[in-house]
């Protein structure tokens, strides 16, 4: 198995020698395998496993497994544990949903946090038969009868190339141990159903079954890549981002052929649903305003366009900025701090939102950073009297969703800066100024 593991890889030019991989293991066959692959392969490699919550003591059994298996394979070992229940039911969407949304979004934050190229997950060919099955059951695009692609931005499934029957061989002959999760026996789960009752009675039609979708699903993900260039070149026209959103002129796509669908496929890396795809599309010639939630994402329809933030899952308060720091996070953002400096005859005051230039003589320590709330006041830079936060934001169109991370400095209980904004004009940069204190968000 070593051998066409090798060769799969080289074949699909999923590896190159010197990259680091991040290995998604939950103890089972499939991903203890893949961690044995890697290791006589002799890759550079990373172990990440992910305590659900869903079973007890069995899920910290795992764990614990997993965490030995990287002691014998001596490489770094990650582990989260998530409240998935309660996620689920927050986000009313299924167990294997909620599971789902928060492995991969936890793998991406651990893969830049250990420098690593990729994300490896142990899906073989009876997973992407069972996915095409369970999409076309419950209904699904183009990108649902691929089922399980090879690679997709930093996620690799270098296990592709191997049925659960010769996986189950390797383990007999290597005399691998393994942990059972009693949960793929219960029909009680779409998938396991599919598992164990579907497909050996198409298996009667065609014992070939998982080669033949195999087959099948190639012809379709070539399909596919031709659909997805043609909507690449559309998102670089009419959609861009910040640190803070994603946005889509969704007057363009009104002019599309098929926009419904174009619609469903721009949306659907922030998880909304198809029907939640056509509920946007009908508010398209609704007045502005209206939200739409996924799971990870609030999608705000604006007046030309879509405004679409990640859902913050951490409350932020408040930080007290003293003198001499340099740097502080806000939220996806980073605020630096400059030195005060002399203000000479050259100086030029840069005309940019994302820039406090102050008068550093008017500017006192410690700063406070924190939301802005109602009731918030200041004097905007051009102004000689007092403006409402809230009013500033109506008067200036930000999005609805956008409003939530608006965030202000203060110096002393006074408003300096609606950060990425605009500054309070009696801290402006004068004729009289001495020294000047400059701040950016980025």
């Amino acid at each position: 198995m070593l051998d066409q593991f090798l060769t799969f890889i080289n074949k699909q030019n999923l590896i190159q020698p010197m990259q680091k991989v991040l290995l998604a293991v939950s103890g089972g066959m499939d991903s203890v395998v893949m961690c044995d692959l890697f290791s006589k392969a002799k890759f550079d490699f990373v172990i990440a496993h992910c305590n659900f919550g869903l079973r007890g003591e069995e899920s910290n059994e795992d764990e614990m497994f997993v965490k030995k298996l990287s002691i014998k394979y001596k490489v770094p070992f990650v582990i989260t544990t998530f409240q998935t229940t309660e996620f689920a039911d927050n986000e009313k969407i299924s167990t294997q949903m909620a599971a789902r949304i928060l492995r991969y979004e936890w793998f991406e934050k651990v893969r830049k946090e250990h420098n690593c190229d990729y994300i490896a997950t142990a899906h073989h060919q009876n997973d992407v038969l069972e996915t095409v099955l369970l999409n076309l059951t419950k209904g699904t695009g183009i990108a649902g009868l691929h089922g399980i692609k090879t690679k997709k931005g930093h996620i690799i499934r270098p296990m592709l190339f191997a049925e659960k029957d010769s996986i189950f061989d390797y383990v007999v002959e290597n005399q691998i141990i393994w942990r059972e999760d009693s949960s793929n026996e219960s029909n009680k789960y779409q998938r396991n159903l599919i598992r164990n009752e579907v497909v050996p009675l198409l298996k009667k039609i065609n014992p070939n079954l998982e080669n033949t979708i195999q087959q099948t699903v190639e012809r379709i993900s070539a399909v596919e890549e031709i659909f997805e260039q043609e909507m690449e070149m559309l998102r670089k026209q009419i959609t861009w981002s910040d640190s803070q959103a994603f946005f889509v002129n969704y007057k363009a796509i009104q002019s599309l052929s098929q926009p419904m669908i174009k619609l469903s496929e721009m949306l659907k890396p922030f998880h909304f649903t198809y029907q939640q795809c056509q509920d946007i599309f009908e508010a398209f010639d609704k007045d502005p305003g209206r939200t739409f939630l996924s799971p990870t994402h609030t999608l705000v329809k604006d007046r030309t366009e879509l405004v679409i933030t990640k859902k913050n899952l951490q409350v932020f308060e408040s930080q007290v900025i003293e003198s001499g720091i340099r740097q502080s996070a806000i939220g996806s953002q980073q605020l630096l701090i400059g030195e005060s400096f002399e203000k000479n005859e050259d100086f030029v005051i840069p005309n940019a939102k994302k820039v406090a230039c102050l008068d550093a003589d008017k500017v006192r320590f410690p700063l406070q950073i924190r939301k802005w709330k109602d009731g918030d006041w200041f004097c905007p830079l051009g102004m000689n009297k007092k403006k409402l936060i809230s009013d500033f934001l109506i008067d200036t169109k930000v999005p609805l969703n956008l409003k939530k991370e608006v965030y202000v400095l203060t110096s002393n209980g006074s408003i300096v800066w609606v950060v990425g904004h605009r500054i309070d004009d009696r801290f402006k940069v004068t004729d009289k100024t001495e020294k000047v204190f400059l701040m950016e968000i980025k």
